[in-house]
């Protein structure tokens, strides 16, 4: 058993804290109190947001084994972080306890792999207090300035799971007042971004809802399923926008569907749907999520309202929802001339799928030039 694993093994014999919920005592308790004595006048916010899963409330016992203990961002104007930064992370590595509520406070670095909590006797702590200039921390999420006014292609040349970031966590405190301000700012995309990316859903939708059944009547199985598995992901992409919820990456994103409103009609549906042997057996539960979520169109009220019902795909024997005819209502309904000389592709999310070329956030941006 290497060290990290001895160390998470350890966590689970004492009663597991969430991680916002350490984090936010280990501010209460530990940070904030260095602050008020160090640094009375010093103005910041502080939170955690970014990437974890304790960022998204999904985290558990066996995420204590890496990168996963009491941490936080520190926030400060631009000014005041390049005075203070070197001053401030000295303050914390020499004078944080050396654990919170059992948790040691310093994070071992080993020479390859993630960092993992570790006690220490080590005169100073290697602690996990990220301090921000609090423009500049937004800027490297996003690529743009949320104090700014964003344009619609700010909106849709970034993940939606960086948007989650940007907006996920909690805010410990916020002196700055512009914290939470940026974060309300970023939580929902504007109408007709969200308009035009609703139609874009639709698309793909559209490209490939014959498949599935297509692929099973010539005998392919194995093409039938992985067809539905796609079509189940874009549906569920659907229904995140559909109720202005931004998605995370892959390893929660079944769980932070299973949050949404529609989940608990939608969800079994979409497990039938990938259970089923045979493309006809499958076609079935497809054609209920499809009915579901065109139902869910027409509560939304954008549009006039479209028969919430599947339909023969022209004289073969599948059916659709004949995703067309959805996109092209919803972008009839975008006034927005910005958002209209948009290419009809979506967000990068919508057309790239691979996680390390969506770290790359430039990449992609002469789409949207």
């Amino acid at each position: 058993m290497d060290a990290c694993q001895q160390i998470a093994g350890d966590f689970l014999k004492q009663t597991f804290i969430n991680g916002l919920d350490l984090s936010e005592i280990f501010y209460l308790e530990a940070v904030k109190p260095l602050l008020e004595q160090h640094y009375p006048n010093l103005t910041y916010s502080a939170g955690l947001l970014g990437a974890g899963s304790e960022i998204l409330g999904f985290d558990t016992e066996q995420s204590t084994d890496h990168d996963w203990g009491p941490r936080l961002m520190l926030f400060l104007r631009e000014e005041d972080h390049a005075k203070l930064k070197q001053e401030l992370n000295q303050l914390f590595r020499t004078k944080l306890p050396r654990e919170v509520r059992g948790y040691p406070t310093n994070f071992a670095q080993p020479k390859v792999g993630s960092t993992y909590l570790e006690l220490t006797d080590e005169p100073e702590i290697n602690h996990r207090i990220g301090i921000y200039p609090i423009s500049g921390f937004f800027k490297q999420l996003l690529r743009f300035d949320p104090e700014d006014e964003i344009q619609p292609a700010d909106w849709v040349k970034i993940p939606a799971y960086n948007l989650l970031m940007a907006t996920a966590g909690r805010v410990f405190w916020d002196g700055l007042e512009r914290l939470q301000p940026i974060r309300e700012n970023l939580s929902t995309y504007p109408r007709d971004v969200w308009c035009y990316l609703l139609a874009a859903q639709w698309s793909r939708i559209g490209e490939e809802e014959a498949f599935m059944g297509r692929t099973g009547q010539v005998g392919d199985e194995l093409g039938s399923r992985l067809v539905a598995g796609r079509l189940v992901n874009d549906l569920m992409r659907l229904c995140f926008l559909m109720e202005r919820r931004y998605p995370p990456y892959i390893k929660w994103y079944g769980s932070a569907f299973a949050q949404l409103d529609c989940a608990a009609e939608l969800r079994p549906i979409l497990l039938d749907v990938l259970a089923a042997d045979g493309w006809q057996a499958r076609e079935k539960p497809l054609a209920e999520a499809y009915e579901c979520v065109m139902r869910m169109h027409n509560e939304l009220n954008l549009t006039e309202y479209l028969e919430p019902t599947v339909r023969p795909f022209h004289d073969r024997p599948f059916v659709v929802t004949d995703a067309g005819r959805f996109a092209a209502a919803i972008y009839a309904k975008i006034v927005d001339e910005a958002v209209l000389a948009l290419p009809r592709l979506g967000s990068i999310d919508q057309f790239v799928d691979s996680t390390d070329a969506l770290h790359y956030l430039g990449l992609f941006e002469e789409f949207y030039a």
